[in-house]
């Protein structure tokens, strides 16, 4: 019997929900690009409930303890006394989140001898000490695309949220004002801007069609560049790295994988080529920031807005200054938890384990590290320090 060790977050404040704002989800028939959905042999679980909670279990439990293996799902992550910790000893699987990440540090790795398989039920695994896993013979994958859409689709939001100062504006209204001179003192229109993306890849690609019919003029920098129809297609001009994109943007967003060359990069030399008044978003890792050049760059007018969803550590703490810096739109980690991706990625975190017990295959798509070294997905998009 396989320990499956699994770190969700907590659930409501008011409890588990008993009812939804919508019945069901649409039916989506596969992933832009060819892609196919998630395809376990079966779910246990109704797409459109909350699944990524302590609760929701990703619907797992009935699944593995029908093959006999045990279930431990907990969100106390923190520290050695933790039930993480405890339970990780003798894990031989362990799953978690982007957006309540169970951080295998070397360390941890080091300290659970059975661990096989660590497994994030999103994308993003730059939680895993990936070169620790390397090392350690561990296997890590993530169910890659099920939540790109939603993260592209918070991208646009927090971009029109704000170039049109719209979180201000609606504070007016909560508190019963009227202020019209004040909501739109920080207002602009997004159409004739200059819009960039550090990184093209699902997301960033993604991001950039979403935003063509705004009439802007697109970006972006990438290490595998972009077929020339598409180029063609959407009006882009390429650039070769971030250093050469910024400084000809209005908008910039980040959508990049967090691994040894994009750590800090957005600190204050870079910030400091950016147009005076630029927006910043960052809804994939904040390591890719430096903390408290964004807070400089907001407070001198440097940026105009920054908004993102990922921040470190994960979750943040009461004090942490983008939660008071000015000029923000910042959330919890949601963009990519959607009850809509969370149906996609409790089915993918399924299919995975699934093959994982079967000893067959686990998707190539959905591989960052397998057999002592990058593979897959995770050899296009990560690199290690080694």
């Amino acid at each position: 019997m396989a320990k499956v060790l699994c770190v969700l977050y907590d659930d409501p404040i008011d409890g588990y929900p008993k009812t939804y704002a919508r019945d069901g989800l649409p039916v989506l028939n596969g992933y832009p690009g060819g892609q196919t959905l998630p395809t376990p042999s079966a779910i246990d679980f109704t797409p459109g409930e909350l699944l990524g909670s302590v609760s929701g279990e990703l619907g797992l439990r009935a699944f593995l303890e029908g093959l006999g293996h045990g279930l431990v799902v907990t969100s106390d992550k923190e520290g050695p006394d933790s039930e993480f910790d405890r339970h990780l000893a003798d894990a031989e699987v362990v799953i978690s989140q982007p957006f309540w990440p169970a951080y295998l540090t070397a360390e941890r790795i080091e300290k659970a001898p059975n661990l096989k398989l660590a497994l994030t039920a999103g994308i993003g695994s730059d939680h895993v000490d990936l070169d620790a896993a390397i090392a350690h013979g561990v296997t890590v994958a993530e169910v890659t695309f099920c939540n790109s859409i939603s993260v592209a689709e918070h991208v646009v939001m927090m971009i029109l949220s704000l170039v049109r100062n719209y979180l201000p504006s609606h504070e007016w209204v909560r508190r019963g004002g009227w202020n019209i001179a004040d909501s739109v003192a920080r207002s602009y229109d997004l159409e004739g801007m200059d819009v960039g993306t550090v990184a093209a890849g699902r997301i960033g690609l993604a991001v950039l069609r979403r935003l063509a019919p705004f009439d802007v003029r697109l970006h972006y920098t990438d290490r595998h560049r972009l077929p020339a129809a598409v180029e063609e297609e959407l009006g882009l001009t390429f650039h070769a790295s971030t250093q050469d994109m910024v400084p000809h943007c209005d908008v910039v967003t980040i959508n990049a994988p967090l691994h040894p060359e994009t750590q800090g990069l957005f600190g204050d030399e870079l910030l400091g080529t950016m147009r005076r008044g630029a927006y910043l978003i960052n809804t994939a890792r904040a390591l890719i920031t430096d903390r408290d050049a964004i807070v400089r760059a907001l407070e001198s007018g440097q940026l105009a807005g920054y908004a993102g969803d990922v921040w470190y550590p994960q979750p943040a703490p009461s004090d942490h200054p983008w939660r008071t810096m000015p000029h923000q739109g910042m959330t919890p980690h949601i963009s990519g938890s959607s009850l809509s991706a969370q149906a996609r990625y409790a089915a993918g975190t399924r299919e995975i384990l699934e093959s994982y017990f079967a000893a067959a295959p686990i998707r190539d798509e959905y591989l960052i590290v397998d057999a002592g070294k990058l593979a897959g997905t995770g050899a296009h998009s990560y690199s290690t320090r080694s």
